[in-house]
């Protein structure tokens, strides 16, 4: 067993002697016993906290799922969840719950450890990434093995300290989740301006034109990337002329992702895949359906084959409106649904989009629209940036908190 050391004036200890790793169930429950019920969709990694606990019987769980109890910590083992902070104290309706098998349970030891200062301890980034080394097997079923969180050295000043730096890091969470909750409210603002302006009765007396007539009249305004040989992962390079992906556009807003470039000799054999500004993405492979414009201030880029890239006729429509349209109007999602037979996008590809019908509104309402929805991504900018401080300052909170700095 690993030996206590001390670290900032609080000794530290394994975690294994502080908490129960993976407890069993050690009491009889009746079939009919209400539980809830936790799957791994239902544990926010932004939030850190479960976002839905459904009942259910005791019978419908007592095999193939992960036992815990209400103030657990809940650790997502499995790849991706773990590395994105599937980590959270399992405050639940019930005192018993199941869930995946994918989740270590963590259970505090009454009286040693509290279970928040736990909780904010395993969420901190540097845990994750000691963690993700540590995983075991390969491609996507890589876990964390419960040996990794058993060796953990957890810093243990006092029980009242415990909770006074619990505190202090649930008052920064909650500045952080307040800010993300007014970047949702912008967005729910956006989809009410496009209602307001675009849905209901009066949208029935514009005309009616396919994606492919609302384009630029030139060849190749609607074009997917280059297929098969036409461009390798070989042919990729450290600096050069930018390859744009699902990742730029999977938030419904471009940004920038993983970078990827080909040389300028390259791009020469490409250039009929050029992105402009202004051009409208819609992701048709991986995860398909998702939709953004792209900025005026791209460097010279080409689109891969997961994207199907489109310049309009600014004379017909704007990029503002496409974009809306694609993932708010009810005819652009029922047209998906129907066109997809049910799948999941699975039958999104170039003509389905060229073949979409769209009713055209005056420009001028366009334009209006267009300037309303600028000046909400504009302050919808300034609450981004507001969030990555509050972001920086929790990382910083978290580290002194853990190195006995949190005077």
């Amino acid at each position: 067993m690993a030996q206590e050391i001390r670290v900032g004036g609080a000794r530290r200890v394994p975690l294994a002697q502080v908490a129960a790793l993976n407890p069993r169930l050690l009491q009889t429950l009746s079939d009919g016993t209400p539980i809830s019920f936790v799957p791994m969709a239902a544990v926010s990694a932004e939030e850190a906290k479960v976002t839905l606990a459904a009942d259910r019987p005791y019978a419908d769980v007592r095999k193939g799922y992960t036992y815990f109890e209400t103030g657990d910590v809940l650790v997502a083992k499995i790849t991706p969840c773990f590395e994105n902070g599937k980590i959270v104290e399992a405050v639940l309706p019930r005192q018993f719950g199941f869930g995946s098998t994918e989740f270590h349970v963590v259970r505090p030891k009454p009286g040693t450890l509290d279970g928040r200062y736990l909780h904010h301890f395993l969420r901190q980034e540097r845990i994750r990434v000691e963690g993700q080394r540590r995983m075991t097997g390969s491609g996507g079923q890589r876990r964390v093995p419960e040996d990794f969180l058993a060796q953990l050295a957890i810093p243990l000043p006092p029980l009242p300290e415990q909770r006074r730096i619990a505190a202090i890091l649930d008052q920064a969470d909650a500045l952080r989740a307040k800010r993300r909750e007014a970047l949702a409210q912008m967005d729910s603002l956006t989809q009410s301006i496009f209602i307001e302006m675009f849905g209901g009765q009066e949208s029935k007396g514009w005309p009616v034109e396919t994606i492919a007539n609302v384009t630029a009249l030139h060849v190749g305004s609607i074009r997917t990337g280059p297929f098969g040989s036409q461009l390798l992962h070989s042919e990729f390079v450290t600096d050069g002329v930018a390859v744009l992906g699902i990742d730029n556009a999977v938030t419904n807003e471009f940004r920038w992702g993983e970078r990827r470039f080909i040389s300028e000799a390259k791009h020469l054999e490409l250039r009929r895949y050029t992105v402009k500004p202004r051009d409208v993405l819609i992701t048709i492979m991986g995860t398909c359906g998702r939709c953004a414009v792209v900025p005026d201030d791209i460097p010279l880029a080409i689109n891969t084959k997961h994207l199907c890239c489109i310049t309009l006729n600014p004379l017909k429509c704007l990029p503002a409106f496409l974009h809306a349209f694609f993932l708010l109007h009810p005819m652009a999602r029922g047209y998906l649904d129907q066109t997809s037979k049910g799948a999941i996008m699975s039958g999104l590809n170039m003509g389905l989009i060229k073949a979409m019908p769209i009713p055209i509104p005056p420009l001028a309402l366009q334009q209006t629209f267009a300037t309303r929805i600028q000046a909400v991504e504009a302050l919808k900018a300034t609450h981004r940036a507001g969030l990555a401080e509050l972001d920086a300052l929790f990382a910083s909170l978290q580290h002194r908190a853990f190195a006995g700095q949190l005077s």
